[in-house]
């Protein structure tokens, strides 16, 4: 029973997909007597939480009655008051929630709280559903980083573009749409200049009907060789254009590509180019918690050699592009030994219109780090 009420809570935490950043998603259900008397999600951060907005939708019946959530139930102040207090005084008898906040204001003490407080708690119902939920989340509170997704649309042979770099079409439109609605859903999006040299591309979400929101647009270009009248710098955007340099950009170029809008930030550099893990230690500071990477062959070597990808995102198409000098989802010299390889766990593998979606994760995630301490709570919830 506990399970079906954590699937209700589930389902209305994912209504605030992309919605809540650098909060995590939450949804609650209010149960009475095996009658449901509210629901309620976490809309945006700096808004009320699930629980309060679940409560206020039980109102009285919420006396006495049980409540499913997410995700432990804060128990400090930060942009809201903390859930704990409000769910003691509704008078709720049991809590039962998906996991604990590895927020380490939170982290097992919002559920002591309950506990000292007389109410029964239960803790880890679909656990697993509700880490991966909230995996942008848990990464980010933990690492101070963002959780990095690499998409690739690629030929069955691997490679993202002919020899003479036409990479139009090369998947199926249900392929693009799903590409479309992770958009919706991530901080950022990054690619390097050698895609918006050769693409042009907008870099904006679109939906059809449905309305969407423009991630961040963050472009690699260590020398800013990118012009100022490229599309990426579209004024009917609001989501913004950061421009990761180097010390090697002139000013002059830096004073074009600022008046055309975009933010510049000048960032380590790794074998004279960005250094992607100096970067996102940059944007994690302005929490900016989950990156897109949608480039090229350059961008995608460089994203893997730096260890930066979490979770990639392969679209297959039931095309073989041949040829040595079409351009592959990586470069360079790669691995020498199948040993040394880099190994993509917890895969899965399903059908996307005509193409084949592959998704895994390299970066495993480690428990240890979880409920390490850290400084970053005090800006959350």
């Amino acid at each position: 029973m506990s399970e079906k009420y954590m699937k209700i809570a589930l389902a209305q935490a994912k209504r605030a997909l992309g919605r809540v950043s650098p909060n995590p998603l939450v949804g609650a259900v209010v149960v009475k007597r095996g009658e449901i008397v509210g629901v309620g999600y976490h809309h945006r951060a700096g808004s009320p939480h699930a629980e309060i907005n679940a409560l206020s939708k039980a109102g009285r019946k919420a006396r006495n009655a049980d409540l499913y959530v997410t995700l432990e139930p804060c128990c400090h102040y930060g942009r809201t008051p903390p859930c704990v207090e409000t769910i003691v005084d509704r008078g709720i008898k049991k809590v039962v929630i998906g996991m604990t906040d590895p927020n380490p204001l939170v982290a097992g003490k919002g559920l002591a709280k309950l506990k000292a407080a007389g109410i029964v708690t239960t803790s880890g119902v679909l656990e697993d559903e509700c880490r991966k939920l909230n995996e942008v989340y848990v990464h980010y509170i933990t690492r101070r980083i963002p959780f990095v997704i690499l998409k690739v649309a690629s030929s069955l042979d691997g490679k993202i573009a002919t020899r003479t770099g036409d990479s139009r079409g090369i998947t199926a439109q249900q392929s693009l749409q799903k590409v479309h609605a992770l958009r919706n859903q991530v901080d950022a999006i990054l690619v390097g200049s050698g895609t918006v040299q050769a693409d042009d591309p907008l870099l904006t979400t679109r939906l059809g009907g449905k309305r969407g929101r423009d991630p961040v647009r963050v472009i690699v270009d260590s020398t800013l060789s990118i012009s100022p009248r490229a599309r990426v710098f579209n004024p009917n955007s609001r989501s913004g254009v950061i421009v990761a340099t180097t010390q090697r950009a002139s000013k002059r170029k830096k004073e074009q590509i600022e008046k055309a809008g975009g933010t510049i930030i000048t960032v380590a550099s790794k074998d004279g180019r960005v250094s992607l893990r100096s970067l996102m230690r940059i944007l994690g500071k302005r929490e900016i918690t989950s990156v897109l990477i949608e480039g090229g062959t350059n961008i995608s070597t460089s994203a893997f050699n730096e260890g930066i990808v979490d979770k990639i995102i392969f679209f297959y198409a039931p095309k073989i592009l041949g040829g040595s000098l079409a351009y592959g989802i990586t470069a360079g010299k790669g691995a020498d030994r199948i040993s040394r390889a880099r190994k993509v766990h917890d895969l899965t593998v399903k059908k996307c219109g005509d193409d084949v979606l592959v998704e895994g994760y390299l970066n495993k995630p480690d428990p240890k780090r979880e409920s390490s301490k850290n400084s970053l709570g005090k800006r959350y919830h």
